[in-house]
């Protein structure tokens, strides 16, 4: 099970600090973070929310990946939906630094979806927390329109992405936290920009849109 130390406030404001010195976050952007930290250290010495030693790579990898998304997401209010959210990297955290953002988390384990549930009520964030999954025949309750899609820890079919992007916006972006290897997507997705991971050398955010408008 993750074993993680006790912080306060300032001493978690350091740590995600020092591990994402690029990312602007204001004071509520910190302290929902630090209810999400809070909760993980309760849930997880007791769930598999994250590989027993993943706490010792928890600000510079799961928090400093989800933080890299920022620069890539759109200015103004948006529909963003986080597939496989597991312990909320990176759906729970761009909800809290971008309140402004209507999020969607789609989690199919249950008591992952429990979590995630507990912490948006918790931080008071605007997320809506599916107990479901998308497949190549199936979508769940999403909404009628999305114009971000993150998926960090979920491998789909390119049949589920092809099904998928009927609900995509014209102008929609689809954010995948992948490996050195091309991700195998439908050929509506047009590779975009890609941002080095610094959490791991092997470790890409690559952003895709959609070749033609809906």
């Amino acid at each position: 099970m993750l074993n993680l130390p006790a912080l306060d406030l300032d001493a978690f404001a350091a740590r995600l600090t020092s591990a994402a010195p690029g990312a602007t976050l204001g004071q509520g952007a910190v302290a929902a973070l630090h209810i999400h930290y809070q909760e993980l250290r309760r849930w997880g010495a007791r769930t598999s929310l994250l590989g027993p030693r993943e706490g010792e790579l928890l600000f510079e990898r799961h928090y400093a990946e989800a933080l890299a998304a920022l620069p890539l997401l759109p200015p103004g209010p948006a529909q963003l939906l986080d597939l496989g959210s597991g312990a909320g990297f990176p759906g729970i955290v761009l909800a809290a630094v971008r309140p402004d953002l209507a999020v969607t988390l789609v989690e199919p384990r249950h008591r992952k979806w429990a979590f995630l549930c507990a912490v948006a009520r918790r931080a008071a964030l605007s997320c809506r927390c599916l107990d479901a999954r998308v497949t190549a025949n199936e979508l769940p309750d999403l909404p009628e329109t999305v114009d971000v899609v993150t998926i960090r820890a979920l491998r789909l079919e390119p049949a589920a992405f092809e099904h998928l992007s009927s609900r995509l916006s014209a102008d929609a972006r689809l954010l995948l936290w992948t490996g050195r290897e091309e991700p195998d997507l439908p050929p509506r997705f047009v590779a975009e920009r890609r941002v080095e991971l610094a959490g791991s050398a092997n470790r890409l955010l690559r952003e895709y849109c959609l070749r033609e408008p809906r």
